[in-house]
């Protein structure tokens, strides 16, 4: 691994041992901003992720949803938000969260974590932002 990957594998390892099960998502946002990330692009279905970092970018490539031809839902905001709050609530995993997105008609989003902002994208232009609170990290 380069130092960007591992800079940014050992911020995820730290996040996910701190975080708490209801509400972790500021907790790791805040320890990817204070590494050095400044945004994320996941797409959907594929599970790719783009970090954008002060020194340069990296990839991280997750098990894809789903293979071969697929029609994509239409963007459903409720069935989205509905997704976002379960998983806040701690009652997902990011997997499921990410399939439940994905069958929303969510195609991919954008993490800004200097303005704490997600916007979550459909594939006709349909575009849902929510903003996430600041934290303390403690480490």
């Amino acid at each position: 691994m380069t130092s960007l990957t591992t800079k940014l594998t050992d911020a995820q390892k730290l996040a996910m041992s701190i975080r708490p099960k209801v509400g972790g998502f500021p907790v790791l946002a805040e320890v990817l901003r204070c590494t050095g990330v400044e945004r994320n692009r996941w797409s959907l279905p594929s599970c790719q992720a783009i970090y954008q970092m002060k020194d340069g970018s990296v990839v991280q490539q997750g098990t894809p949803l789903v293979s071969g031809v697929f029609e994509i839902a239409k963007f459903d905001r409720d069935a989205l938000i509905t997704a976002l709050r379960t998983d806040q609530e701690g009652r997902s995993t990011f997997p499921e969260f990410l399939k439940a997105a994905w069958e929303a008609g969510c195609i991919g989003y954008d993490v800004d974590f200097a303005s704490r902002k997600v916007v979550y994208y459909g594939a006709n232009g349909e575009s849902y932002l929510e903003e996430y609170p600041a934290v303390v990290v403690n480490r």
